[in-house]
């Protein structure tokens, strides 16, 4: 049996909560938009298109901020195409996913499905095969109330109102070669730059993105960051991270140690704008907008999906990455929102990539049901719980070997003190494939009166690692009661079973 002996100390803590850090992600993409959240004739949508379905499982996962309209899609997305008439709008080739975009769902349609949801909106610009004045006239469009020719546009396409778009990314991953407009890290500093400035011409109250790097991978990581902060660091509040993680030849066991990586991912990009910070002498902060994130397995999609998409041809929202999470998917995205959460003070916006179908925790059927994916779990879980103040623990853990990383801790924990409730909210993983984890919590300046609650995910009653939920089997993987859990001697104990992911509510008090 594995053993972790964790530390709460009420003083020690990180930073509040940032709600943002709950984001999730929208992209004219395979089916998120067409059959994912929009399918007007479906049974379950409204009069607007919108799957009331799909948006009853958004409220419920509990999706803070939400990016649109992509990724890579952006690149190449003229956002004139997206408002006024529907039946006036153009069909356009996209060819960062080789589909043809119906542009039947755009600006306006996402803004009312946003106020729908609860959701604030994270809009990002083409910086790609465009520049400063189309990102200018966006903003414009957006926010500006009214006597202009593109805020007067916007009140003739049926908004009266600005949108008041608050957050906005001045581009994706231009860092990547595979990128429509693709820029060294020089071109793009000082593009980013210069839209910014204009954007902020515009409305000055607007919270900017720089682009950071695709992935960690990047043989330009750390050196892109470093000169697009040079030129831009003055002008834009956050620099964007992106990661994705698999399962490589049959590793689970340094699969499940991912959130290492994301760690040491965000420590560098920390020191590195921080570096900026001090050769520049600026007295601002930038932080970080963590806004893709997630598992997905990028080798089925290098090796076959790809190229089955290409030789298909020309088509609308074709099915696309819609991959099938099970309880290992589960338990690593549990450990990555614990990193996450843990770097609360510098990570201030976090988008778990996509929202539904698309790698993503809810999947849908075109005119069918709508379901919640393993992965879905810790999100709506820590969305909701997470309240308060970030607490700094002191985690004392047995070690689980990985070939990829080495010794690491098979316990992974992240809590968070709410004074307001009374509550801690303790998230703890055990990454062991195959040990359970004896988990003991001490408690400084702070008495546990009573759990809460206590919930675990893990492999289900008869099935295994690989187990998921699918359209008939909706249920398969969920959280159940964590019955070895209690408060004796003034600790709190529980016993977590291999890899599996749980959350402990405690009342408490101060002492």
């Amino acid at each position: 049996m594995t053993r972790a002996r964790i530390t709460i100390d009420r003083d020690f803590t990180i930073a509040d909560v940032p709600r943002r850090l709950f984001g999730s992600f929208v992209e004219h993409m395979g089916r998120c938009v067409y059959t994912g959240i929009f399918e007007p004739g479906h049974p379950q949508a409204d009069e607007r298109g919108f799957r009331r379905d799909v948006l009853q499982l958004v409220k419920e996962l509990g999706p803070t901020v939400v990016r649109y309209p992509g990724g890579n899609f952006v690149s190449g997305y003229l956002w004139e195409d997206g408002v006024g008439p529907v039946d006036q709008r153009p069909r356009r080739l996209d060819g960062a996913w080789h589909t043809i975009e119906t542009n039947a769902f755009g600006l306006h349609e996402f803004v009312e499905w946003a106020d729908e949801a609860g959701v604030e909106v994270m809009e990002a610009v083409n910086l790609g095969t465009r520049g400063v004045e189309e990102a200018r006239a966006l903003v414009e469009y957006a926010n500006h109330p009214g006597g202009t020719y593109w805020s007067d546009l916007r009140r003739r396409n049926g908004a009266a109102d600005p949108f008041d778009i608050r957050l906005w990314c001045l581009g994706n991953e231009l860092d990547g070669p595979w990128q429509i407009g693709h820029k060294t890290a020089h071109e793009y500093g000082r593009l980013a730059q210069e839209t910014a400035k204009a954007m902020r011409l515009v409305d000055p109250t607007i919270e900017l993105v720089a682009v950071g790097s695709s992935n960690r991978q990047m043989p330009t990581f750390g050196t892109w960051e470093h000169t697009v902060l040079t030129h831009a660091y003055e002008e834009v509040d956050y620099i964007s991270m992106h990661a994705y993680y698999q399962e490589r030849d049959g590793d689970a066991a340094s699969f499940l140690a991912e959130g290492v990586d994301m760690d040491a991912f965000i420590d560098g990009v920390i020191a590195t704008i921080d570096a900026v910070k001090a050769a520049g002498k600026h007295r601002k902060q930038v932080d970080i907008s963590f806004d893709e994130w997630n598992v997905w397995d990028q080798d089925r999609y290098n090796d076959h999906e790809a190229r089955e998409i290409e030789a298909a041809g020309w088509r609308e929202h074709p099915r696309l990455i819609e991959d099938t999470y099970d309880v290992a998917d589960a338990v690593v995205v549990g450990t990555l929102l614990h990193s996450l959460l843990r770097h609360g003070d510098r990570v201030r916006i976090a988008n778990q990539a996509q929202l539904v179908n698309v790698i993503a925790p809810i999947r849908s059927e075109e005119g069918g049901p709508a379901w919640r994916q393993s992965i879905f779990w810790p999100f709506a879980r820590m969305a909701r719980l997470a309240q308060g103040r970030i607490l700094r623990l002191a985690v004392d853990s047995s070690q689980t070997s990985t070939r990829k990383f080495g010794d690491v801790d098979a316990i992974d924990a992240a809590a968070t003190w709410d004074e307001a409730s009374g509550t801690i909210a303790l998230f703890v993983a055990n990454r062991s494939l195959e040990e359970a984890g004896d988990v003991t919590v001490d408690l400084r300046g702070l008495a546990a009166t009573a759990i809460r609650s206590a919930e675990v995910l893990t492999v289900p009653e008869g099935g295994d690692r690989r187990s998921a939920n699918v359209a008939d089997d909706q249920d398969r993987v969920g959280l159940v009661p964590l019955r070895d859990a209690g408060i004796a001697d003034g600790a709190v104990r529980a016993t977590l079973p291999p890899m599996s992911w749980a959350v402990i509510v405690l009342d408490a008090a101060t002492a």
